[in-house]
């Protein structure tokens, strides 16, 4: 299975800690529940994918598959802190495939590692990343709705959200959550860089 080695990768680079590693806790901080998301995530992607692509509407097909096109890049050796515009595309369950506009959000890196906030839009998501290899990483966060403060994952009573998070391209990143606790089967968070005009 997949799911041991990539956690036996997280435990050695908390050795050789980087910018997209906190400190290699992730290890220990998923419930099983999470863990078992993961394990399953390219099944979960590849079913959702092709009921979404079945039954969406053709413009929201379209967005979809431009959303999950692309080649993907190291996220090791890229500076991922800035502004960043974000939309959430949501497959399955009731949602069948929806298409939200873009809100905005920020990658930090605390010191501890980096971390995202999504700062608009009625359902928002905070959260860090770990390392998972030169291509990928491993994303635990929590929801917060409405005026609701930041969530953290694993607190009593959080909406806890976990993903994996690659770059498909230069100023993109894609964060796809298997098994969301409400409403669909996937979600995928689409990410482009916001630059000054000339950068």
């Amino acid at each position: 299975m997949r799911f041991p080695r990539m956690f036996i990768r997280i435990a050695l680079a908390a050795c050789i800690a980087g910018p997209a590693l906190a400190d290699g806790a992730v290890v220990g901080l998923l419930t099983p529940e999470d863990k078992g998301r993961l394990v399953r995530v390219d099944a979960t992607r590849a079913a959702a994918l092709a009921d979404a692509r079945a039954h969406g509407a053709p413009a929201d097909v379209a967005t979809l598959n431009q959303a999950m096109s692309g080649t993907l890049l190291s996220v090791r050796k890229t500076d991922l802190a800035g502004d960043w515009r974000c939309r959430t595309l949501k497959l399955g369950k009731s949602a069948g495939l929806v298409v939200y506009g873009w809100f905005r959000c920020r990658i930090v890196d605390d010191g501890a590692g980096w971390r995202l906030d999504k700062l608009t839009g009625s359902q928002r998501v905070s959260g860090r990343f770990y390392d998972d290899g030169e291509t990928r990483m491993i994303f635990a966060g929590a929801q917060s709705l409405g005026d609701e403060p930041r969530q953290a994952y694993g607190r009593p009573g959080a909406r806890n959200q976990v993903g994996v998070a690659v770059r498909p391209g230069r100023d993109r990143l894609r964060l796809e959550f298997p098994e969301p606790q409400v409403e669909s089967d996937f979600d995928v968070m689409e990410l482009e860089r916001v630059r000054p005009a000339g950068k």
